[in-house]
């Protein structure tokens, strides 16, 4: 056969991978002493008890996610070439779907590549290995981003809570090129910074992307307020859009002078001021304040880490529902999300409609909204569709 290891199922256990769904969990694996033995992240030939082939795998024996599939076909060599041709793909839908070098340019699993996220910023690439298996492929990764794209710079931003799930270390590392500044970002005719080594995840959320055109689009003479506004996409759009004066709030000092510089960028910085809060604080001083927005904005990182969060989690969205709704106008608006994966989107929905009434808030549902579409869902996960989101009108 290949010459990969061979990885069996236990009997009974192929159905789910037959019907197209990308994993093996450790329990259905038959882990026999050689295939314990395997190092993390090897390649394996996945097969049924019966020996049948299903395809090749990443292979981690200490991780509950065991086997990820790569390839349907066990002789295919999984090497710079493979890469490539996976980037080249992925380019093509990229370059059709936003038009411009700026986008996630391979969304893990729903772009054949489970594990690995690369986001693009014109001639420079960030690259997030999350699992052991492409961690271990790195180097034939970066060979083939080099090949396919031709990059001035790659940085390895493997500094993810989740690849300690998967026996993993934290680093930051330039491997290609150099980067000494903050990296443009064009997105809607804006110009923002991005900070690729210091900053969050890759350094830019291109997932609320089409969100934040849609809110600056509606944020003509409005007073908007946007909370945990990192590098001040949501703020800029909205200034940008005609907003007459915009608030920008977040606890991180780096995140606020990239949006300063961002909105200096877009000529916006006479309507964009930046304060420095955490964001539960801050609104309860602005509702003692008894301040009022147009607009509310709040995108919070993800307060649902793991299933034993779920429970806090959604008292914490509930609450950031109901302190937010508190500084919405009358007729206004209120764009609220989550990013935690494992916060389902009818448990989201339900946790700021209740919100709204603990404040007696009525409202009407304008977008029930997700990640822009270089971050594809694999359908076989409908759990990868992590980003979900409400834009409302209150009463």
């Amino acid at each position: 056969m290949a010459k990969y290891p061979l990885v069996g199922l236990r009997r009974g256990e192929e159905r789910r991978l037959r019907a197209g769904h990308p994993w093996a969990f450790s329990n259905e694996i038959d882990m026999n002493p050689a295939t314990k033995e395997l190092e993390p992240g090897s390649v394996v030939a996945l097969t049924t008890a019966g020996g049948d082939r299903l395809g090749l795998a990443t292979f981690n024996p200490h991780s509950l996610i065991g086997a990820r599939l790569l390839a349907s076909d066990i002789e295919t060599p999984i090497d710079a070439a493979f890469f490539a041709g996976r980037f080249q793909r992925a380019t093509a839908l990229r370059d059709r779907l936003i038009g411009k070098p700026f986008y996630r340019l391979a969304h893990a699993e729903a772009d054949g590549l489970p594990g690995l996220i690369v986001d693009r910023f014109g001639d420079v690439i960030a690259v997030q290995a999350n699992t052991a298996g492409m961690d271990k492929l790195l180097p034939q990764i970066v060979e083939a981003l080099q090949t396919t794209l031709q990059p001035r710079a790659i940085v390895v931003k493997n500094d993810s809570p989740v690849r300690g799930l998967e026996g993993l270390g934290q680093s930051v590392d330039v491997v290609h090129g150099t980067v000494d500044e903050p990296i443009a970002v064009e997105e809607y005719g804006a110009k923002f910074n991005a900070d690729l080594v210091g900053g969050q995840k890759t350094g830019w959320f291109y997932d609320q992307r089409d969100n934040r055109h849609i809110v600056g689009r509606l944020a003509q003479d409005a007073r908007v307020l946007d909370l945990y506004c990192y590098a001040g996409g949501f703020a800029v759009q909205a200034a940008l859009g005609g907003a007459r004066e915009v608030l920008a709030v977040d606890r991180s000092e780096g995140a606020l002078a990239l949006a300063t510089q961002s909105a200096a960028a877009n000529n916006v910085d006479s309507r964009l001021r930046t304060e420095k809060a955490e964001v539960f604080e801050a609104l309860e001083k602005m509702i003692a304040a008894k301040e009022q927005f147009d607009i509310v904005v709040a995108d919070p990182p993800a307060f649902v880490k793991s299933r034993k969060d779920i429970k806090v989690g959604t008292q914490g969205y509930r609450k950031l529902a109901r302190l937010s709704a508190q500084l919405v106008a009358p007729g206004g608006l209120l764009f609220i999300a989550s990013c935690s994966h494992l916060m389902e989107a009818p448990l989201f929905a339900d946790a700021v409609r209740h919100g709204l009434a603990d404040f007696r808030r009525t409202a009407r549902v304008l977008y029930s909204l997700g990640a822009a579409p270089d971050h594809p869902v694999h359908p076989a996960l409908p759990e990868s569709a992590y980003l979900k989101a409400q834009l409302l009108q209150l009463d």
